[in-house]
């Protein structure tokens, strides 16, 4: 069930939270309502992956059990062993529902034989959800956390449904307090709608448009230098607005519940660098990464061979968890090869850059890792890249360009203004001052609802409407 889809915005969404406002609190605790999330969570969840519903249950009591020898077995070999059996059987799902038919192609490619594959279908979010519960036996086993001991509650933060299936990654540690109790205000909850409506109107508004005009642009026969550049502007406003708009639907939801999840994006298309351009993107994987996997293994501590080594390895991982396929490792590497260049080469010249070209370099880099991103095989990716630059490609426009330059300018024109922070500052000089602050106010909900109405026909009249982390 998508949330910006009808059935969830006016069906789903207002029956949740009546049931949930109407469960009682008694003494304050939130074991009750806890219940009640997990019950919605887990029919939202099933209303697309009736089978695979079973299996986040089987992960989340699995990293639940794990928790317990942890804790139980701490400082001695069968914590160790406890927490080894969590990562196993984390990964191993992830290896096998992910990764399995990958490894069967490629190593019926490698060694030039048929090698059976499983053909089982991703469940929704299991990337979102295995980190998850790492994050939870990790933390257990360094000591950053208590220990949960009612599957129940374990299993509403697992099953979280504002957050279950993209994201952010949200860490136990982040909602520990308000699983046992947390507080309700009209006030934390119409900011939880503000932030809801603003990531529908990013999706249905300006990432779907955008989508449109990245499919046409990508299954037309024309191969003009405007045409790859229209592909590649488009598909990158899409991905960032389609991802960064479901993240502020899933915080604005959080809120909605009493639940404060992390940021996720912070403006990635101002950064002047790779390095910092990863600062503001998908937050809360790179902090993941970063903690789990890039620290441990000696982080800016080791030896510059080693780090350079754990730096491509980070990498590596990040671009496989994206996706099974040789353009998502490509990708990872693209990146990570970027970074060690600005942190061993290009350091002392970016910051001596002017900003305007810092940030044409970093446009540059990302829109071509993003047609990397999207490409069914590597070869596809190097012709729409080479295309981008003159080669191969047919003429400067074509007819076909030049019709889709002027039916979609105006959205390529108010997505590229919205992906900056400009919106938000011209929103808070309004409303400074006594007066701003009261014209705000009367304004704000019926700018609200106008948006709300606005996406709503959009999602009546249009037919689409994908989520691309959906597939990862």
């Amino acid at each position: 069930m998508l949330f910006s889809s009808v059935t969830f915005l006016y069906y789903f969404l207002p029956i949740v939270l009546v049931g949930y406002f109407l469960t009682p609190m008694p003494g304050g605790s939130a074991r009750f309502r806890n219940a009640a999330l997990l019950v919605c969570s887990l029919f939202f969840y099933a209303w697309g992956e009736p089978l695979y519903v079973l299996l986040m249950l089987f992960q989340s009591l699995a990293g639940w059990f794990f928790g317990l020898l942890i804790d139980g077995f701490r400082g001695s070999p069968a914590g160790r062993i406890a927490l080894a059996a969590s990562v196993t059987v984390g990964v191993g799902g992830l290896a096998l529902f992910k990764y399995s038919d990958f490894f069967s192609e490629s190593l019926g490619a490698l060694f030039r034989t048929s090698v059976p594959s499983l053909g089982l279908a991703l469940p929704i979010g299991i990337s979102f959800y295995t980190f998850q519960i790492l994050s939870y036996t990790i933390d257990l086993y360094r000591g950053k956390i208590r220990v949960q001991r009612n599957p129940l509650t374990f299993s509403t933060y697992v099953t979280l449904f504002p957050q279950l299936i993209a994201g952010p990654i949200v860490r136990y540690a982040d909602l520990a307090d308000t699983l046992a109790r947390r507080t309700h205000s009209i006030e934390r909850f119409a900011a939880g709608v503000r932030r809801f409506v603003t990531g529908l109107a990013k999706k249905v508004l300006l990432a779907n448009t955008l989508g449109e005009l990245a499919a046409a642009c990508g299954a037309a026969d024309e191969q003009s230098v405007l045409l790859a550049w229209l592909y590649a502007l488009a598909y990158s406003l899409h991905i960032y607005f389609d991802f960064s708009g479901y993240s502020d639907m899933a915080i604005g939801l959080g809120h909605m519940f009493g639940f404060k999840f992390p940021e996720n994006f912070n403006y990635p298309y101002i950064a002047r660098s790779v390095t910092e351009f990863w600062r503001r993107w998908h937050m809360s994987l790179s902090a993941w990464f970063r903690d789990y996997v890039y620290i441990p293994l000696g982080g800016n501590r080791a030896p510059t061979r080693r780090r350079v080594l754990n730096i491509l390895l980070v990498w590596l991982l990040t671009g496989f968890w994206h996706g099974a396929g040789w353009t998502f490792v490509l990708w990872g590497l693209y990146f990570g090869l970027l970074l060690l260049l600005e942190k061993y080469a290009l350091a002392g010249f970016l910051d001596r850059l002017p900003a305007f070209f810092g940030h044409v370099y970093l446009l540059l880099c990302v829109i071509l890792g993003w047609v990397l991103f999207d490409a069914p095989d590597p070869g596809a990716a190097a012709r729409t890249a080479a295309a981008l630059f003159g080669l191969g490609a047919t003429g400067f426009a074509g007819a076909k360009a030049l019709y889709y330059l002027r039916g979609y300018a105006l959205p390529l024109l108010i997505a590229s203004v919205f992906c900056t922070p400009l919106p938000a500052r011209i929103a808070r000089a309004l409303s400074r001052g006594e007066s701003g602050a009261r014209r705000m106010t009367a304004l704000e909900p019926l700018c609200v609802l106008l948006i709300l109405a606005l996406a709503t026909a959009f999602l009546v009249d249009g037919s689409y409407n994908p989520f691309i982390y959906f597939r990862f």
